[in-house]
């Protein structure tokens, strides 16, 4: 590692430490004012202070996944290993999330049986989280989110998920057995959640790569080694 790699991680941490303390005290102030400690409130203040904490909470996240990205730049994270099925992940997490449908977004989850994969299953929930919810917000008409999960054989053999327009999930499949397209990591809105993902991703043997064309943004897939 360069110089200039070896202080990233660490400008990052420095970041992350003088900006967790004043973040979790104006959410501190910001929930004690809610709970009317400070007497109380009109519904206007309230929900002016409700935004802000909901503002709050995002900032929290942003810096909990600056933490996240500096550790797995200074290759300082030790992964769980522990078998589950990546398709039985995926609709836990698809049940719980609505981004989009006020758009006429759907969501479904396709799998022709389980895909069970070796890893850090809270890690890979969040990252497979951000992909997904990157999708629904980047579906700009009506429509439906598949999320297809499947394996390929090959060598190795690999779990694939595919996210995206029904359209798109052929050739991100495809991809899977090939060099891997790049995947737009920086993308506005998200925090730090899709460089993290990455991260996961390839720290467990995998790669992540996105849709092309018009399909580049809404559309992702990631592959994982099979465990049979």
């Amino acid at each position: 590692m360069t110089v200039e790699q070896n202080m990233l991680p660490r400008a990052m941490s420095l970041a992350v430490h003088e900006l967790r303390t004043p973040v979790t005290v104006v959410a501190g102030y910001l929930r004690m004012l809610l709970r009317e400690q400070a007497g109380p409130l009109t519904d206007k203040q309230k929900k002016m202070l409700e935004e802000a904490d909901r503002s709050c909470g995002r900032l929290s996240a942003i810096v909990a996944e600056m933490s996240e990205l500096g550790r797995f730049e200074a290759h300082e994270i030790a992964l769980a290993r522990q078998e589950f099925d990546i398709a039985a992940l995926a609709a836990e997490l698809a049940s719980g999330m609505h981004e989009g449908e006020d758009r006429g977004v759907t969501l479904q989850v396709r799998s022709a049986g389980p895909v069970i994969v070796t890893g850090d299953r809270t890690r890979l929930a969040a990252a497979l989280k951000a992909l997904i919810h990157s999708a629904l917000r980047e579906r700009g008409e009506p429509g439906a989110i598949v999320v297809e999960c499947s394996m390929i054989n090959g060598t190795p053999a690999w779990a694939v998920v595919a996210i995206g327009d029904e359209s798109a999930l052929p050739a991100l499949t495809q991809a899977a057995l090939m060099a891997p397209p790049d995947f737009d990591e920086w993308r506005g809105g998200l925090g730090l959640a899709l460089p993290v993902a990455r991260r996961v991703i390839e720290a467990h043997g995998g790669a992540l790569w996105s849709g092309d064309g018009s399909h580049s943004r809404a559309a992702s897939a990631l592959r994982l080694p099979f465990r049979t």
